[in-house]
């Protein structure tokens, strides 16, 4: 298996050119529960180009249907993210501080369930939440500050690379 590089540049031009539209190639997941995740793995997808279509514990998308749960998921995509050890993106949990333009960030808004995805499209200071910008569905935003929004808890995921065949 071999590491490649993920390129942040076109995962944050991605979420630049879909924030406030859809990609027609992708279900639109806003009235099923919301759109962030699967706008965040598009996202991060434009800057990797690899999927991982293990059915049990991959990361793809074929259509609406037929797509892992990482996908849209919340929990799964960062479940898949900070466990890969195989093919597709992979990243860890780190500080606010350690972030990166590409990188991701979920919200709990109860403080206990995550249940938004953000892409991380700007970072003028990694130590102030105003500092950091974001796009979003669901909530469309592009180069919105993270301090917008009103969230109990925040986690961070720095991706770290690609693998594949």
């Amino acid at each position: 298996m071999k590491e490649f590089y993920y390129n942040r540049n076109k995962a944050v031009d991605y979420a630049e050119k879909w924030a406030f539209d859809r990609n027609p190639k992708y279900y639109n997941f806003d009235k099923v529960g919301g759109d962030c995740t699967s706008f965040v793995s598009q996202a991060i997808y434009a800057g990797c180009q690899t999927m991982n279509y293990n059915k049990v514990n991959g990361w793809f998308y074929i259509n609406g249907n037929n797509k892992s749960p990482s996908w849209s998921g919340v929990e799964f995509l960062y479940n898949f993210l900070t466990n890969n050890g195989s093919v597709g993106p992979y990243g860890i949990d780190v500080k606010q501080s350690n972030i990166e333009v590409g990188d991701i960030a979920q919200l709990s808004f109860d403080g206990f369930t995550f249940t938004h995805s953000l892409i991380i499209v700007n970072v003028e200071n990694p130590f102030t939440l105003s500092g950091i910008k974001i796009a979003s569905h669901t909530f469309d935003s592009f180069n919105k500050s993270i301090s917008e929004y009103d969230f109990e808890n925040i986690r961070f995921v720095h991706l770290q690379g690609v693998r594949n065949y």
